[in-house]
């Protein structure tokens, strides 16, 4: 199978599926000076997940705060393309707007309020809607029964809890707001890899059953493929690679720069270090 190689336009993930976002060509500037993004164009169909690899500072974060529209409190503007969500262009949208179109981010670093119990972080993710108590409420069992751990610890206090119940608080906090898409930010960060699985089993979990689109930033590659339809690699503020997950795991490219095997065997940084002299999927 092909991966293909990147175009102006953001291509399609599943043929025939209506995209919930699409970036076309973004260009991302910081401090009216340092260009990060540069002409990134990417989809998430409607229902699917999306993954965006890449290494540590390649401009994952920048990508997902771009569309939520975070940006400008780091002094950062989106300068050129365009960021359609839900058939809408949202980039000049504030971002609580952004939030009740349906918009979500989860930050990386499993951000919540330390001197509040979990339950009530879960209930500052639906500030801003409008249809009352009682599906607040609904919502918030629901949310219970996709994290049953939170449910036991609802009356601890959130910054007494351990990572993977945080992360947990965090992304039951952005599902609390009724999203028809998330954008998770390095979920696995800093966590055992059986809490990892499990917080990446309840995200298929929730797409499946609840239909919530997801764009997965991650540098684990092995990960984010696994759970995810469609990837694509983020390399320099440049879409470098896209294609289907199963078509990125076989390419040789991605085993050897970001799964670290190359033709079944693992290699080591020394080996791998020609990767900038040759670029070949830049070729």
């Amino acid at each position: 199978m092909t991966v293909a190689a990147p175009t102006k336009s953001a291509p399609e993930s599943a043929p025939g599926a209506q995209a919930i976002l699409s970036l076309n060509n973004i260009e991302v500037v910081y401090d009216r000076v340092i260009l990060v993004l540069k002409g990134v164009s990417l989809t998430v169909q409607d229902g699917g997940i999306v993954a965006l690899l890449g290494a540590n500072g390649a401009g994952k974060t920048t990508t997902l705060k771009a569309i939520s529209n975070l940006l400008h409190s780091e002094r950062g503007e989106v300068t050129k393309g365009s960021i359609v969500f839900s058939g809408h262009q949202v980039q000049a949208l504030s971002p609580n707007e952004v939030v009740r179109r349906g918009c979500i981010q989860v930050m990386q670093g499993r951000y919540c309020f330390g001197h509040l119990t979990i339950e009530e972080n879960l209930m500052t993710g639906a500030f801003t809607r409008r249809d009352g108590s009682a599906a607040i409420r609904a919502s918030l069992d629901k949310v219970y029964s996709f994290f049953p751990r939170l449910a036991e610890k609802r009356q601890a206090m959130a910054g007494y809890t351990s990572g993977g119940e945080q992360q947990m608080c965090a992304i039951g906090r952005a599902l609390m707001s009724n999203p028809k898409l998330i954008l998770l930010d390095e979920p696995s960060m800093g966590l055992a890899p059986q809490i990892v699985e499990e917080i990446f089993t309840i995200m298929k979990s929730l797409n499946e059953s609840e239909g919530v689109s997801f764009l997965l930033a991650e540098q684990n590659a092995n990960l984010a493929l696994k759970y995810s339809g469609y990837g694509y690699v983020l390399e320099n503020g440049r879409i470098v690679l896209d294609g289907t997950a199963t078509a990125l795991s076989e390419n040789e490219d991605v085993k050897e720069f970001y799964l670290g095997v190359a033709e079944g065997k693992r290699k080591s940084f020394r080996d791998g270090k020609h990767y900038k002299r040759r670029k070949r999927w830049l070729a």
